[in-house]
């Protein structure tokens, strides 16, 4: 089978090559702009979405004319590139899987990406890259780049740049190793598995968040653009580049150590956005336990549950395991003993015990059973064919939560 793999170093360039992916990554943000911007303008005049293929003759436009000729100082593949991100941004929005796009902001994820293998040249063992106008750049060689180099993304994050070499080679269909598991995932303990283990959360932004305020604070006490203003944003943007790289470390691991263990790992199909939203309420209907809520939200989006899964999903799709979501409903108030569902069966945040039969666990342990049974009650679903989902709050003999098969 076909493997799609990115490998990320660190490039050190010279001061004329900052100068460039600077401008590259400004040129690339101002095209995305100016077509949103373009977009929008038809949507309210009641006209078509341009296709890429128009946008791509707009860009055209916009490099031979006299109000902005600096776009030709750029290779034009990396600005089509930011035409196909808009294109893929909408095709999101439109298929319910993100919000509108919104405009670029300087500073904020600043890349651009080459498509074409043809133009780009690695020499690993000098560990040097060719990029189109942009010469050879040497970068950090922590390992080996394995594949097919079939594109190149260079980002800016915290002051350093980096490249991304995405890369495609053949091989072999693995064998998966190891059982099922299910996975409860929380704020108290990041992940609980079905077998009883569980992984301490990391919380990396709660670990740096006093250094972070007081480096926000020293940031808004100076004059906006001053050179003192640029040193201390320097600072903010370091510490926040601290606290993500340690959290996806973080998830790296963990995501690695459970899928070379397991064939089948159930997961629950958390809406982050809808349990980290804000409970300030409004005029009419203010919100109540607001701070306790806003520090909630903080620790939820602290996890990276989203990025843990997406992790996950490849990581076990390369070793020839599967990853199965289902919903969280009543997984944390079902009792796997009897099947009795009662929300008195979860007396605290760490406790469970069944009203009915008096069984009692961690809750979180009981959470990550209920979501193994209903990953395989999803998996003789798919197999058998559908059938009649059980009746909401009933009884069940098998000791599984209520699981449909869709």
């Amino acid at each position: 089978m076909q493997r799609l793999q990115a490998f990320k170093f660190e490039l050190m360039p010279n001061g004329e090559q900052v100068r460039k992916m600077r401008q590259f990554a400004g040129m690339a943000r101002f095209v995305f702009n100016r077509s949103l911007a373009l977009q929008k303008e038809r949507y309210e005049a009641g006209e078509k979405k341009l296709s890429y293929a128009a946008l791509c003759k707009q860009l055209t436009g916009w490099r031979n004319s006299d109000d902005t000729p600096w776009l030709k100082e750029a290779p034009v593949h990396p600005l089509q590139q930011s035409l196909k991100d808009l294109e893929r941004a909408y095709a999101n929005f439109f298929a319910k899987r993100a919000d509108v796009p919104r405009f670029k902001k300087k500073g904020r994820r600043d890349s651009f990406r080459y498509p074409d293998p043809k133009q780009i040249r690695l020499d690993q063992s000098n560990r040097r890259i060719y990029l189109p106008k942009l010469g050879w750049l040497r970068f950090r060689k922590s390992r080996e780049v394995l594949g097919t180099v079939k594109n190149v993304t260079v980002s800016q994050l915290g002051g350093r740049w980096f490249i991304s070499i995405q890369t495609a080679r053949e091989v072999e269909v693995p064998v998966p190793q190891g059982g099922a598991v299910g996975i409860d995932l929380g704020v108290t303990r990041f992940a609980t598995l079905s077998d009883g283990r569980y992984l301490e959360p990391l919380d990396s932004f709660k670990r740096h968040q006093e250094a972070l305020r007081k480096a926000q604070q020293s940031l808004s006490r100076k004059s906006k653009f001053s050179n003192n203003w640029k040193k201390a944003k320097a600072r903010v943007q370091k510490l926040q580049a601290r606290i993500a790289n340690a959290r996806r470390d973080f998830l790296h691991k963990a995501s690695a150590t459970i899928s070379q263990h397991h064939a089948l790992v159930v997961l629950e199909d958390l809406q982050v956005r809808n349990m980290s939203r804000s409970a300030k309420g409004s005029i009419e209907k203010p919100g109540r336990h607001i701070r306790q809520k806003s520090g909630l939200n903080r620790s939820i989006l602290d996890q990276g549950w989203y990025e843990f899964r997406r992790q996950l999903d490849y990581k076990l799709a390369w070793r020839g395991a599967h990853l199965v979501v289902v919903p969280p409903h009543n997984t944390s108030r079902t009792c796997p003993e009897c099947g009795h569902i009662s929300a008195e069966n979860r007396r605290s945040q760490a406790r469970f015990a069944c009203v009915e039969c008096g069984f009692a666990a961690n809750a979180d342990h009981v959470g990550a059973i209920n979501v193994l049974r209903a990953g395989h009650a999803r998996l003789a679903c798919e197999v058998s064919g559908a059938a009649k989902p059980p009746a909401a709050g009933t009884h069940r003999s098998d000791s599984a939560p209520a699981v449909g098969c869709a």
